[in-house]
């Protein structure tokens, strides 16, 4: 089916939903690189009222990816949930918009509704919302979960603490996660991305995260961000794994560059959950671009792809998810103003598809942005009520080598937004005299994997 809209006098034609979406996305050099994005601004506001008038219902009915060849698209067309889809199966996605903004859409409608939103129709819903309305939908919407703390209370922003190390030294480690501690990080994760993907180097790891933990009785989870796999294997060998992890896209070619099925993520998450540790044993990372850039988007908007990750990731009720913003380069995402939309348009579609995210407030050192810009999204994302953000050594990741947010960050935002962090890891930092760690001192804490 094609779309139609007059401007100017002239009438845009867009052939089918899937063109509509990326001529109506906001400037962005990925779909630009790739010639899916509107030609002029012309052509993006006829583009925009026209997906304004197309009614929900169409979504359902147009596959954005083969559903014969595309294990995502079968998975959101077979799980879409079509009694949670009924109060607004009526409506334009013009309609569906004021419907969020209106104060029927309280959090508990918003939460019974996820199930029947598909990542396309938030994806088209974002895409005619300014950031006010990007922000204002999402802090209504609250998605708590739970392992030794709880991420995603009103009132509360966690954290993720990141002690990435060049080398993977155990006492380099330790050093990054002490200085996080002491500054109130890691109530969402204590996250290390390893840079070797070795079962021994993922067991190490592991280990020295939670005998530290149980050392000073810290009420944290950790996580290696190896390879499922490979976290697999240290799991079968009685490493303390807690939460699985694995980045993720929003087709299958593109999770298949990753080494990565649905099958693969269903073993590994019915391998966490015979532990018998709760229900929210996952974390997953996405970012937009990542099926752009390994040719894998099948003409699709990086965005709408995006929203597609999270239809991969909700099946799994996960603890953690975040979109790693800005991490993938200038060739997707060019400057700070892209990053902040970006950034701001996946917590929206996250939250409105039901799944707690977080966000890596970030950017490479070629991209045309800085420190100013991500301070910007941060305070956004802030009062948007992102469940966590990040926490790296002084914002910037010796390891993977780009620009995040710090220890000093959290503490900014929690400051100026009277926000606090997990009530079990804040009970933990009020009641212990966290010195313990100074003086217990990184070698010593190093050693213990």
């Amino acid at each position: 089916m094609s779309y139609r809209h007059a401007v100017g006098g002239r009438v845009y034609r867009f052939d089918d939903l899937r063109t509509l979406l990326g001529k109506a996305g906001p400037a962005r050099s990925g779909d630009d690189l790739a010639g899916l994005s509107a030609e002029s601004a012309e052509e993006r506001v006829a583009a925009r009222m026209a997906l304004a008038d197309v009614g929900l219902k169409a979504f359902l009915n147009e596959a954005f990816a083969p559903y014969e060849t595309d294990e995502v698209t079968r998975l959101i067309v077979d799980s879409h949930d079509a009694r949670a889809f009924e109060p607004v199966s009526s409506l334009t996605v013009g309609e569906f918009r004021d419907w969020l903004l209106g104060e029927q859409a309280s959090g508990e409608r918003l939460a019974a509704l996820a199930p029947g939103v598909t990542p396309e129709m938030a994806a088209a819903v974002s895409k005619i919302m300014r950031a006010q309305d990007l922000i204002a939908v999402a802090a209504k919407i609250r998605v708590v979960t739970r392992f030794r703390t709880t991420v995603g209370l009103a009132g509360r922003l966690s954290t993720r603490l990141q002690p990435n190390h060049p080398t993977d030294d155990p006492v380099g480690v330790a050093a990054s996660i002490i200085d996080g501690l002491m500054l109130e990080s890691g109530d969402a994760v204590i996250g290390i991305n390893p840079v070797t993907d070795s079962v021994d180097v993922t067991e190490r790891l592991l280990r020295l995260i939670d005998g530290l933990r149980l050392r000073f009785q810290i009420p944290v989870q950790s996580c290696v961000l190896a390879h499922v796999t490979t976290q697999m294997e240290a799991l079968g060998r009685g490493a303390p794994v807690d939460l699985v992890f694995q980045s993720i896209a929003g087709t299958e070619a593109a999770n298949a560059s990753f080494g990565v099925t649905l099958a693969m993520l269903d073993e590994a998450h019915q391998a966490a959950r015979e532990l018998g540790r709760g229900e929210n044993i996952m974390y997953f990372e996405t970012g937009q671009g990542s099926a752009l850039s390994a040719g894998a988007h099948h003409g699709v908007d990086q965005q709408t792809c995006e929203a597609r990750a999270y239809a991969v990731a909700r099946r799994y009720r996960p603890m953690l998810v975040n979109t790693v913003v800005g991490f993938i380069g200038p060739e997707y995402l060019y400057d700070g103003k892209q990053i902040v939309r970006a950034g701001l348009e996946d917590h929206f579609c996250g939250k409105l598809l039901g799944l707690p995210m977080g966000c890596d407030v970030c950017y490479t050192n070629h991209a045309e942005a800085d420190q100013d810009d991500m301070d910007q999204l941060l305070t956004l994302l802030g009062v948007a009520g992102v469940n966590y953000i990040m926490g790296v050594p002084g914002a910037d990741d010796v390891m993977l080598h780009y620009q995040s947010t710090s220890f000093h960050d959290a503490l900014y935002l929690r400051s100026a937004l009277g926000l606090r962090p997990a009530p079990e890891f804040e009970a933990w930092l009020n009641a212990n005299d966290r010195t313990a760690l100074l003086h217990a001192g990184p070698r010593s804490l190093g050693a213990i994997g």
